[in-house]
């Protein structure tokens, strides 16, 4: 689920609780997000219906002025597309691009404060599946109008980009973006495609080894950027992994993507029983950005990329 991912840009440690709600080359180009002013606002359609992630038709009844996103990720996909200058408010996590963090904060990432959000007067709010439970029909109740963007794969984040340009009229820089970002991923395929081996990997989410299983797109980019995902055959998408089985099942790289937990490839030596395992006798502990990895975004891209060129450095010279 993306909820926890996304809380982990400063609070790692929340990540067990966070995951336990939802569960019920060359240097990356960074994503530059568009300026207000770049691309020309159209004029969708209206009125527009589409089926969100949450499998709820959605009606955008009028281009939406003002946009609330309780969710890093939206919020980067909004200003990605040029649709920044609408954003009125979102949740204490969006600090990117860093004009995010310039909008009114409604808190909590789990539980925005719904009366500071409804005081925004939104004409859209973009949520996460992390949100359907309670937040999405306290907002409905209100007559506010919620689009819920959750995609599994980077495929489903490049749609959902075209979606939200969709939604709010910058349908051709969102596009056109898909297009640059789809670039990207292809080169990395065809540089990662003459790899020799696809290393085992151990992706940590957090000391208490949580890791990303199979239909996460964290395992998704693990796979394109050349890896065998030591958690591919978890029973579920975000498992808390034991010591003996890390060690068992011998990780030649460990990611860590906890650094906000303190994490780092000297602690993780020191860890009782670990000495034996293939990264850490060689040395391959790589500290990751986890705004690049665990935000389902146009980012993630960026990710994919700094992913591939750690695990497999000789295709990138």
């Amino acid at each position: 689920m993306t909820i926890a991912l996304e809380v982990s840009v400063r609070r790692t440690l929340a990540l067990a609780l966070a995951l336990a709600l939802a569960l019920t080359g060359c240097a990356p180009a960074p994503v530059a997000p568009a300026t207000s002013a770049a691309p020309a606002t159209e004029t969708p359609g209206l009125p527009l219906t589409l089926t969100d992630d949450a499998n709820r038709p959605v009606t955008i009844a009028a281009l939406p002025a003002r946009i609330v996103s309780i969710a890093p990720s939206n919020t980067e996909m909004l200003f990605a597309v040029g649709a920044g200058d609408r954003v009125v408010a979102v949740d204490r996590y969006s600090d990117y691009p860093a004009e995010a963090k310039t909008k009114e904060s409604l808190g909590s990432y789990l539980q925005p404060d719904i009366e500071k959000l409804v005081a925004a007067a939104p004409d859209l709010v973009l949520a996460t599946d992390v949100h359907v439970k309670q937040v999405v029909p306290q907002l409905e109740a209100r007559h506010i109008t919620v689009f819920v963007l959750a995609p599994r794969d980077l495929d489903g984040v490049l749609d959902r980009i075209g979606i939200v340009g969709r939604i709010t009229g910058r349908e051709t820089a969102a596009r056109e973006l898909v297009g640059r970002l789809r670039d990207r991923i292809d080169a990395v395929g065809r540089a990662v495609s003459a790899a020799a081996t696809k290393p085992r990997v151990f992706f940590e989410l957090d000391p208490k080894l949580f890791t990303a299983g199979p239909g996460t797109f964290i395992d998704d980019l693990l796979r394109r950027a050349g890896a065998t995902n030591l958690a591919a055959d978890a029973s579920t998408q975000y498992p808390q992994l034991s010591t003996e089985s890390v060690v068992l099942k011998d990780p030649e790289v460990i990611i860590l993507a906890d650094d906000a937990s303190g994490e780092t490839p000297d602690k993780v030596r020191a860890r009782p029983g670990w000495q034996g395992v293939s990264a850490v006798r060689t040395g391959r502990i790589i500290s990751i950005d986890p705004n690049l990895t665990n935000r389902p975004g146009p980012r993630l891209v960026d990710g994919l990329e700094t992913l591939a060129k750690a695990l497999h450095p000789e295709l990138f010279r």
